[in-house]
């Protein structure tokens, strides 16, 4: 008798041990490999070990998810866009006027090896520390907040009922017009997009102006049949579906595989929204590549798609200043102000160092 197959299996199911991955696998691991998924763990699931396994050791799927000795650089910044400088209450980021970020989870379905948050995602990290009465008071005082956004870890991790409770909780504040959730799930552990979770966005898409879902992925190759299949379920609903991605050396740093995946996303009902420049995390400066570069690149995206594929290509300034266009070389205070040599972002002000 088959076993039925759910998220929450998968997330049981996966890999937490390298040797257990390696092995699966089939490729040599080296010591110095398995010393830095001790301070910065794997999380893969089994669907996408198998992604791993086609795609090869040397490919880009292994870039993004397996450890690498290059994460051990003493090199980059432990909270690289300043939250905890804007962290206004338990769980609650306030950055920008009209919009709050909401950390309910440090869970994930994938530890991705360049992500902003790899130094905190601990229960006990002050990003995450709940007290949800808190939370509502400061948003009860603040009503130039319109937009919550769920964010993490993944908060698809909660469960249905969990989410739908906070929904509720939102809902009451007549002040917040606009859900939008930061996902991973709907690519790397479709499954979670089950009928309940489903019935769940439909039913909040009437209580709020909008409901969004922005999807994470950064290569074509991350999809497969089930995640396309799920997507295009979420997108019969009324959720609307943005797509975030990170241009990441050595993974998408080049026009044909953007072009791909922003093709991918749009043929799913996805729009594309936004392009990360990489962030300047301790763990992953590896992936980070100097702006000017990604400026030719996004350049050339521009020339090979038409402007409603084209996602917002931004940067998160250092200390807490926030996104800025990463493209217009005229924005003055992202050229000017904090750029430094070799292309890096610096936190404040520093003449001596300017380009």
């Amino acid at each position: 008798m088959n076993e039925t197959r759910t998220w929450t299996s998968e997330l049981t199911k996966a890999y937490r041990n390298i040797k257990d991955l390696y092995h699966f696998l089939g490729w040599e691991l080296s010591p110095e490999v398995e010393d830095v998924a001790k301070l910065y763990p794997i999380f893969i699931t089994r669907s996408l070990a198998l992604k791993l396994k086609e795609d090869g050791p040397h490919g880009v799927l292994a870039r993004e998810f397996l450890p690498l000795k290059s994460e051990m650089a003493p090199s980059g910044l432990m909270d690289p866009i300043g939250d905890k400088i804007h962290l206004k209450a338990p769980q609650l980021i306030h950055r920008y006027h009209s919009r709050a970020l909401f950390t309910p989870t440090t869970v994930c379905p994938v530890h991705c090896r360049y992500c902003f948050r790899k130094n905190e995602l601990s229960v006990s990290d002050e990003l995450f520390i709940n007290d949800f009465e808190k939370t509502l008071s400061y948003l009860r005082d603040h009503k130039e907040i319109t937009e919550i956004i769920f964010t993490g870890g993944d908060p698809l991790t909660l469960s249905n009922s969990k989410i739908e409770n906070y929904l509720v909780a939102f809902s009451h504040l007549t002040h917040i017009k606009d859900i939008r959730f930061h996902s991973r799930y709907p690519v790397i552990l479709p499954e979670r997009i089950d009928n309940e979770f489903l019935d769940l966005i439909k039913k909040f898409s009437t209580h709020f102006r909008t409901l969004s879902i922005a999807i994470h992925a950064n290569h074509s190759l991350e999809f497969d049949e089930t995640s396309k299949s799920k997507i295009i379920e979420l997108s019969q609903t009324k959720v609307q579906l943005l797509s975030q991605s990170v241009l990441l050396k050595g993974v998408n740093d080049n026009t044909e595989d953007l072009t791909n995946l922003m093709e991918t996303f749009h043929s799913l009902g996805v729009r594309p929204y936004y392009l990360h420049h990489p962030d300047q995390v301790r763990g992953g400066m590896h992936f980070y590549l100097p702006l000017q570069r990604g400026r030719e690149i996004y350049q050339a995206l521009r020339q090979k798609l038409p402007g409603w594929a084209i996602p917002q290509y931004i940067v998160d300034i250092p200390g807490g200043h926030g996104k800025v266009p990463a493209y217009n070389p005229e924005t003055t205070q992202f050229s000017g102000q904090f750029m430094g040599k070799g292309g890096h972002i610096l936190s404040s002000p520093e003449p001596e160092f300017f380009v």
